[in-house]
């Protein structure tokens, strides 16, 4: 058992593969077959290539605030592949390759980052919950699934990714303790990527790991190497399985690296070294699947930089489509937000609405 040989309270990160590519812990690597790994690499390059794009068409103008994902990879595309088709996926804002991995449509995750709020309606059968911003208030909404699920007998579970940063907040606690007293079926992934915005792990808690936060809570708890994707999956196929069969919750702390900016917003030059940078680099999780594949002779450079420039013309093409589709007005912001608008909402949509009148009337 993965999570019994690793304690929670020291800094003993599980690997199975190693930076070079190689695997390193053989016992545990999991049985996947060639087709399930190329799979896996395919969508790391594919969030990876996304990533590039969608923050150079946010430096043109084009799109509104961007989180990347770059260097995240295989924390999330790693943890997602053990979900069956019902289960539920439950995310923060930096979850673009779990989302490729469940079926989300690209011109859907355009929507939403192009700021259109018809990009969080999701088509039923993904069961994916929209993007969650408020720092941790989805783990809440995690656990209420998960609770539901139990109580009508099924064999759903649910698994909810959050950063560092959203440890330290209420509801995190508050989702752990209700998770473990009723048992729930979630996973807890946490994506520790060194910054809560600027405040550096270090800084935001005297714990030695973010993993042993599950201790207190009654549940099991592990630390794994967040840029290996076996360790990954391994993990959290074994924190699934023990889910499904009515053993609770699990927390799992994705120990890895955000190599881009917070969002779009952010400077990370301002509170990190390019040293730092420059050593997370040697550790990228698409690399090192990428060596692993060529030395396991899975796939072929030529194949990888074929899928590259598709998946860059794909980007393209649907971001075109978004932009030329995008028929959303600003009233919607305030019209959607509840099923009935409040008084105060109404009044701030009258306010703005006056606003427009008045802009129009100064252009004439």
């Amino acid at each position: 058992m993965i999570f019994e040989n690793y304690n929670p309270l020291e800094e003993k990160r599980f690997q199975v593969m190693d930076e070079t590519g190689n695997i390193v812990n053989p016992d545990l690597m999991p049985n996947l077959d060639e087709k399930t790994i190329i799979r896996m690499l395919r969508t790391m390059l594919q969030a990876r290539e996304i990533d590039l794009k969608l923050v150079m068409y946010q430096r043109q103008g084009r799109m509104l605030t961007y989180a990347p994902n770059i260097g995240q990879e295989a924390a999330t595309i790693g943890s997602i592949s053990v979900l069956e088709k019902e289960d539920w996926m439950v995310p923060a804002y930096r979850e673009l390759g779990a989302m490729l991995w469940r079926g989300m449509p690209l011109d859907k995750m355009f929507t939403y980052w192009y700021g259109n709020e018809r990009g969080s309606h999701m088509a039923e059968d993904l069961k994916i919950l929209p993007v969650s911003v408020p720092i941790a208030s989805q783990l809440l909404h995690a656990v209420g699934i998960a609770w539901a699920s139990k109580l009508k007998g099924t064999t759903e579970i649910t698994i909810t990714y959050f950063g560092d940063g959203a440890t330290s907040q209420g509801d995190f606690s508050e989702a752990m303790n209700w998770a473990a007293a009723y048992q729930t079926p979630v996973l807890f992934i946490c994506q520790n990527n060194q910054f809560a915005i600027s405040m550096p792990r270090s800084k935001q808690t005297r714990a030695h790991t973010l993993a042993q936060k599950s201790v207190a809570y009654g549940m099991p708890g592990i630390q794994v190497d967040g840029n290996d994707v076996f360790a990954m999956y391994a993990a959290s196929m074994e924190a699934a399985e023990r889910a499904r069969t009515g053993g609770g919750p699990s927390l799992i702390e994705a120990y890895t690296y955000r190599m881009g900016a917070h969002t779009t917003s952010d400077d990370p030059k301002r509170y990190r070294s390019d040293e730092e940078l420059d050593s997370w680099k040697g550790k990228d999780p698409i690399a090192r699947l990428t060596k692993y594949c060529l030395n396991k002779k899975l796939v072929s450079e030529e194949e990888i930089e074929t899928w590259r420039k598709e998946y860059i013309a794909e980007v393209d093409q649907v971001f075109k489509q978004v932009e030329q589709n995008s028929d959303m007005k600003p009233e919607e912001i305030f019209e959607n937000m509840y099923s009935k608008m409040t008084p105060q909402l109404q009044e701030e949509l009258d306010d703005y609405k006056n606003y427009l009148a008045w802009k129009e009337r100064g252009q004439q």
